[in-house]
């Protein structure tokens, strides 16, 4: 779904239940400037435009600093880096509430997802209600209405998850509504599982391309649901439901498992060479974001994932901030757990997830070249005593040129217990959204697309299903299908790296505005990480029994107090998901809605460790929509909005 109907997006970019200056009111108040109108969307060419239109909402968690404010913040995996714009996202500090206080432009506000959200589900809904009519007989009528009834559940998905109960909409606005009434979560799910389900049964099962959605794209989010309901956080109600929840999960999760297939390696997925190449085709990619070179079909929602998770290259030695290399805007820097989660000599998805290597892009005198290696991660671990100081410039030598790296930081160093957790802005970046396909440093929006939804997840969610059933044979044979990927296969280069800065070379656009200076640096530190011989030897990380998890996934259990075999588990599935999912918007959700959210970010995250309580498993209702509502035509009272309110905000 590379285009998008420009008149759509303008149409519908009012957000319903806020006050807010894009409110409901604003919208309908504005001048016509065009000459089609509403009625326009009841035509055939307007639907076709609404079914459009819809796929534009898939982009939210790629389009600015909400979708990882909102996921990846305040979690075990990520804190803040060297910018501190969404910092309360991360710390639950007191001005995270209801109302946020801009930092600047760039803080993503108590009520951007919820308006979001609401005007992507307004859209679905005037597309349910145009398509409805027998009247309207056009071929593609059941994918357009299973279109809308999967973009309605996905929405609703994502506030119940967010939010708990929220009001439900399930008929289109086209007068200012002020009078709205959260529902239960109970029946929010419900309305989600209603939705996906119906889109499964109107969807085709294939799609011309990944960012099309289809009826497994619906199996993969109702096996989501159904985990959803199941999970901890309703556990005040779901009793009843939980066994036949986790057996239709499954279901749905082996449909997807059936008809969808893991890349072949782990790198495959972050290979990308050009917009619509072959990374972005992976028969693994259930459901894409699409975005595209073309600046007309950007709108508001330009993929900028790229600039999030890097850190900062550009003034340390022999170097300047580059295409390749990208322009790092330092929000997420990586925990020390993400560090010790991974087996680092065994398990390839740290090195293919996290650049460890920058090339000399800027020489300075006559020592270095374009292309040496300039700046170097070791990611080693507590009790190594080969660096004796944070800083050990001209003490460390590649051994392929025989020079000495400019820029070395190792995680651990001599006579520390603890890791250097005083670099803002120097950690590995996680690479899985760089793009070098950019035409100039300073463009902030990328092409690539934004992965939504793949089958390695699928595996990971059908794992907990038979964790929720006490099948912890069963939840192994899934997990280890994606563990068998992630092994080293023999004769495999483990020192072989790539991410999407290679575009900057292999792309059929016209890149390449700077010559031959990129950053760009083939290889990672594994061998200097580790510290062992080389090899290419094949690896396994089969878990073979529950009794017998790997090591590192033993020091957090143990970390963590869990003795049961459904605590050891399920700490075993979330870290699994660590290591195959780390940065893709699933992570906040998922630690909140199985209740772990505080004990990790209490033990790995330190900016939120004093902070964060129970409450925020659930994000505040945001305080324009309160202020913006009514009962019986009259503002809501102060006791009237606390009730409406989540505990503790």
């Amino acid at each position: 779904m590379k285009k998008y109907n420009k008149l759509m997006i303008a149409l519908l970019a009012g957000a319903l239940l806020t006050g807010t200056t894009t409110s409901c009111s604003d919208f309908l108040n504005e001048e016509l400037t065009t000459q089609r109108n509403t009625d326009y969307l009841q035509t055939p060419e307007g639907i076709e435009s609404l079914a459009v239109g819809l796929y534009y909402n898939l982009r939210f968690d790629f389009g600015w600093e909400w979708g990882f404010a909102t996921t990846n913040y305040g979690t075990d995996e990520f804190r803040v880096g060297g910018d501190g714009s969404n910092a309360m996202w991360n710390s639950y500090d007191g001005s995270f509430n209801s109302m946020i206080t801009a930092v600047n432009v760039n803080t993503a506000m108590a009520e951007t997802l919820w308006d979001n959200m609401y005007t992507g589900i307004n859209t679905a809904n005037i597309l349910l209600e145009n398509t409805a009519s027998d009247s309207y007989t056009d071929p593609n009528k059941n994918t357009y209405m299973g279109e809308a009834h999967f973009l309605r559940g996905f929405n609703y998905l994502k506030l119940v998850r967010q939010y708990g109960g929220v009001p439900l909409k399930l008929k289109s606005s086209n007068t200012l509504e002020r009078e709205f009434t959260r529902a239960s979560a109970s029946d929010v799910l419900q309305q989600v599982i209603d939705d996906l389900t119906e889109a499964y049964n109107l969807l085709p099962a294939t799609g011309a391309m990944t960012g099309k959605i289809t009826k497994y794209a619906a199996a993969h989010y109702l096996t989501k649901a159904y985990l959803t309901r199941a999970s901890e956080i309703n556990d005040s109600w779901n009793g009843s439901t939980k066994a036949a929840d986790c057996q239709k999960a499954l279901q749905y999760a082996d449909e997807v498992i059936g008809r969808h297939k893991l890349a072949s390696n782990f790198s495959d997925l972050w290979n990308y060479t050009e917009p619509n190449g072959a990374n972005e085709n992976l028969d693994e990619i259930i459901l894409a974001a699409q975005f595209s070179a073309d600046k007309s079909t950007w709108g508001s929602y330009g993929n900028q994932t790229h600039l999030y998770f890097l850190s900062q290259y550009l003034n340390l030695p022999q170097m300047k901030r580059d295409v390749a290399g990208g322009r790092e805007y330092q929000r997420l820097r990586t925990t020390y757990y993400m560090y010790n989660v991974y087996d680092m000599v065994n398990d390839s998805r740290f090195w293919k997830s996290f650049k460890t290597k920058y090339a000399v892009n800027n020489p300075s005198g006559d020592y270095y070249e374009k292309g040496d290696l300039s700046i170097m991660y070791v990611i080693n671990r507590p009790g190594d005593d080969r660096f004796d100081e944070a800083q050990i410039s001209d003490k460390v030598v590649y051994e392929k040129t025989g020079k000495t790296i400019p820029t070395v930081f190792p995680a651990y160093i001599k006579g520390k217990e603890e890791p250097l957790y005083g670099f803002l802005n120097r950690f590995p970046p996680l690479s899985k959204f760089i793009d070098g396909s950019r035409q100039t440093v300073s463009d902030g929006i990328g092409y690539r697309d934004g992965i939504l939804a793949r089958v390695a997840d699928t595996y990971l969610l059908a794992a907990e299903a038979k964790i929720r059933l006490q099948d912890y044979s069963g939840a192994l044979t899934y997990i280890n299908a994606v563990r068998e990927r992630a092994a080293y296969k023999e004769g495999e280069n483990r020192a072989a790296y790539c991410d999407g800065g290679a575009a900057y070379n292999e792309g059929s656009l016209g890149y390449g505005t700077m010559g031959n200076t990129i950053s760009y640096f083939p290889e990672n530190s594994y061998y200097e990480s580790n510290n062992i011989d080389k090899t290419t030897a094949s690896t396994s990380l089969t878990v073979t029994s529950k009794d017998n998890l790997p090591a590192a996934d033993e020091a957090i259990i143990k970390q963590l107090g869990y003795s049961s075999d459904h605590d050891r588990m399920m700490c075993f599935l979330l870290n699994e998901r660590s290591r195959e999912l780390s940065g893709e918007f699933h992570r906040w959700e998922d630690l909140a809605r199985t209740k772990t959210l505080v004990a990790r970010a209490k033990a790995f995250n330190p900016d939120a460790k004093n902070n964060i309580t129970e409450h925020h498993c659930l994000r505040p209702i945001p305080q324009k929509y309160l202020d913006s509502v009514q009962k019986d035509g009259k503002a809501l009272t102060s006791e009237e909005k606390a009730q409406e309110q989540n505990p503790g905000y």
